[in-house]
């Protein structure tokens, strides 16, 4: 009995260090809820929290969340830096051999710390492995998993061609969960661990994304350099989404930006260029015009 303990506590103290890193720009009650969860969990070493920007009284309220637990760091003052360049700042104040970028919207499992982590030490760097994002009834949420991005696969998306025999969406939600982790092409910067290792190797987020598609960059960056992006279904978190105090064309614009930046970086040969240049006006219409569209839609609702 008393060897047991002792080997129980070498593995405690072997095991490596979680860091949660959580960027935050006026997301509201949901980050209560995120943080209080992150706190609970005994797997996690610590919370990076980089506050973008809060109203006064989401200052006070968060001050108030951190202010008995030693565990949190909070970092303001940088300004809205942006969701990448946040995780990167973060980055630089974690202690954790192992990085967990979690939404501040997102309220993690318990356990799921340590199925990213049991999952990920076992892979060569650089890697990644993602969870489960499901909504508030459970289903599991779009972007949890995805096929590699291109002109083509985005437009077979977008204009629901993938519905179509031979065709594929990019999004993977609605099809069959696998019972054990795989690997595949994107997993979601809103619940994504990587190793400091596997981290310094791709060089962190690509800082030219404002909001939205560095997650892809990302895990392209380390598909590239060899390693493996995995998807794992028993490593859940209940993401809210949309949380943030923010105009929605505000937050779609920024996605467009995202996509006309990756198409453009990873064009190749003047097919690929343009490729690039064709898709713009068309990304512009279909995540521009959904964005006004959904806006008005609720407008009318409230009306």
């Amino acid at each position: 009995m008393v060897e047991a303990q002792i080997l129980h506590m070498r593995q405690e103290h072997l095991r490596p260090r979680i860091s949660v890193l959580m960027v935050s720009f006026m997301t509201g009650p949901a980050l209560h809820e995120s943080v209080a969860a992150v706190m609970a969990d005994p797997d996690i070493f610590e919370l990076v929290l980089v506050d973008n920007g809060s109203t006064e009284a989401g200052r006070q309220a968060i001050n108030r969340l951190i202010v008995t637990d030693d565990r949190v760091r909070l970092l303001q003052g940088q300004g809205n830096i942006g969701f990448a360049k946040g995780c990167n700042y973060g980055a630089t104040f974690a202690k954790g051999e192992l990085l967990l970028f979690l939404n501040p919207d997102a309220v993690i499992a318990p356990g799921s710390a340590r199925r990213l982590a049991e999952c990920g030490i076992q892979q060569t760097a650089p890697w990644i492995v993602g969870g489960f994002l499901r909504d508030i009834e459970g289903r599991e949420q779009r972007g949890s998993r995805r096929r590699e991005l291109t002109p083509w696969s985005a437009f077979v998306s977008f204009t629901g061609l993938h519905k179509l025999p031979g065709l594929r969406s990019i999004h993977m939600d609605g099809e069959v969960v696998p019972d054990n982790p795989e690997d595949v092409a994107v997993v979601s910067g809103a619940f994504m661990m990587m190793s400091r290792e596997s981290f310094e190797m791709v060089g962190g987020f690509d800082e030219e994304y404002f909001l939205h598609v560095e997650d892809i960059d990302v895990c392209r960056r380390t598909r590239e350099l060899g390693g493996r992006v995995i998807f794992h279904p028993r490593a859940t978190v209940m993401h809210y989404g949309s949380t943030s105090n923010v105009r929605r064309q505000t937050v779609e614009y920024e996605k467009l930006k995202g996509f006309i930046y990756y198409f453009h970086k990873y064009a190749k040969g003047w097919t690929g260029k343009l490729m690039a240049f064709l898709s713009t006006p068309f990304m512009a219409m279909a995540i521009m015009g959904r964005a006004w569209y959904l806006a008005l839609r609720q407008a009318f609702k409230g009306a």
